[in-house]
């Protein structure tokens, strides 16, 4: 413990945003870094617990608890305390492969569970993870080490997201020869295109991908297992298979009136718009423009909060954001407590940015879409909508009401459905005939990873279904371990 009174004599402090009327002109990355000197202050509230629940790992109530990778978080506070930054690198990549990924997109469940979070505001435990490893970048640190002796053993690792390229990392460092298939243009999955620009800079992502191709790794693109190369020819190719694919088939919303032009589901608006920028600087037109458009996005979380960033940036006419819950109170309730994640209400960065534009808020909470509304043209122009009542539930139905007598209509040009994801797509199920869980998920129990076809493995939202970027990694590292176990055995 760097400074024991740390936590009495700073209070939290995190990196300086840019002005979001400014930063809605661009596609940089929102936040300012942050001094060496508050950082190191930052890292000095920690308060090194007796029992740090910060890496726990644990699932309480369905949410995570703690930083499922377990890194080591108080012992690179009190690093970054005193100055020791190669060390702090050391510590953080000894449980996280990819720091500058989570240290931007993870809702970090670390900072959740912090113990000086019980009575005070917790440690900034992300903004110090991403500052370590942005620092080891600079300073030239992070450099490939390709493994001394390869084990004659090939694994093919099917989709390039967070699952997928830790379990490459690590199978590559235990001397297998892996080849990563995605299916894209580019690599990173949804790192490069389910994440905006101004959230999770590309760059960064190449510049990790290119340690790994120098540490041996090869990457093939273009190229979708199951269409352009069947299951049985890879699985025949390779002593191991890592299906890390993803939880790609978006939940939909069936009411009256969703075949209009101009509903989509988010996933299509955001890849579509990451791609054309990085291809044109959105010059080609190949994306689905929200310019001038009434903007509804239904749903919250994440995606949903990427969809308010990148429809300002297009320059949309008006914004709302649905969410069917309640608006969650300023503070934890009775029924959430230490060391639950916090359901409390949050100010995301696209909720700044509409709010200075737009002078407000824009999300409507406890509201349910039951009708999309049509032009003359076929076109999506508004919505009815209608409040919901938690308090009363339906007996053997929904967990709501709908307050009929309420019911609203908003004007609307563009609906973008960011309502999560319900499971993997089927094509590689089907061909390596895979048994799938209650969810429709490939069915591989945890810690395990094996799926019922041997030398075949799963990790990732795949496997576990929509979940957190630090989950992802957690279990690509793990399937990792499994699938060498395996070949070790195999041999």
């Amino acid at each position: 413990m760097g400074k024991p009174t740390g936590f009495k004599e700073f209070d939290r402090n995190t990196p300086r945003e840019r002005n979001p009327n400014l930063r809605i002109l661009d596609w940089s990355e929102f936040s300012h870094p942050m001094p060496v000197a508050d950082l190191k202050q930052q890292g000095a509230r920690c308060m090194d617990c007796g029992v740090p629940f910060c890496h726990t790992g644990d699932v309480i109530e369905g949410m995570a608890t703690g930083c499922p990778l377990k890194n080591l978080i108080p012992e690179w506070n009190d690093l970054i305390y005193h100055n020791k930054w190669k060390e702090a690198l050391d510590r953080l990549h000894t449980t996280n492969n990819f720091p500058e990924f989570t240290g931007r997109v993870c809702p970090a469940p670390c900072e959740g569970s912090c113990v000086l979070g019980i009575n005070e505001p917790p440690v900034t435990i992300k903004n110090i993870e991403c500052s370590i490893v942005d620092h080891g970048f600079e300073q030239g640190w992070i450099q490939p080490h390709p493994p001394s002796q390869r084990t004659g053993k090939t694994v093919a690792v099917i989709g390039s997201g967070p699952a997928g390229l830790a379990c490459a990392a690590e199978l590559n460092q235990a001397g297998h020869t892996v080849t990563v298939y995605e299916r894209s243009d580019r690599l990173g999955g949804l790192l490069m295109y389910g994440i905006p620009n101004m959230k999770l800079e590309k760059w960064i992502v190449d510049r990790r991908i290119g340690v790994l191709e120098q540490e041996g790794i090869q990457f093939v693109t273009n190229t979708e297992i199951g269409k352009d190369i069947t299951a049985d020819r890879i699985a025949a190719d390779n002593d191991a298979v890592v299906l890390c694919v993803g939880s790609t088939r978006p939940r939909d919303l069936k009411i009256p009136g969703r075949e209009l032009k101009g509903v989509h589901f988010a996933m299509d608006f955001l890849h579509a718009n990451t791609k054309s920028f990085l291809d044109s600087g959105l010059a080609d037109g190949q994306y689905i423009s929200a310019k001038d458009k009434n903007v509804i996005v239904i749903g919250g979380g994440d995606t949903g909060t990427d969809c308010i960033g990148t429809s300002i940036r297009h320059g949309c006419k008006s914004l709302v954001n649905f969410e069917i819950g309640d608006r969650p109170s300023e503070t934890r309730g009775d029924d959430n407590p230490w060391p639950q994640w916090p359901r409390v209400f949050r100010v995301d960065y696209g909720h700044a940015e509409a709010a200075a534009k737009f002078g407000s808020d824009p999300r409507e909470f406890a509201l349910e879409t039951i009708e999309f509304l049509a032009n003359e043209k076929g076109e999506v122009s508004g919505l009815n909508a209608v409040p919901v009542d938690w308090t009363k539930p339906v007996e053997g139905g929904a967990p709501f009401s709908r307050v009929m007598e309420e019911q609203r209509v908003f004007e609307a040009d563009l609906v973008l459905l960011a309502m999560g994801f319900v499971g993997p797509e089927n094509t590689l199920s089907d061909q390596f005939g895979l048994e799938l869980d209650k969810r429709g998920n490939f069915k591989a129990d945890y810690g395990n990873y094996s799926t019922n076809v041997a030398g075949i493995f799963a990790a990732g939202d795949c496997r576990r279904g929509q979940s957190l970027i630090v989950w992802a990694i957690n279990e690509g590292r793990e399937a990792a371990t499994e699938c060498d176990r395996f070949l070790s055995v195999s041999s």
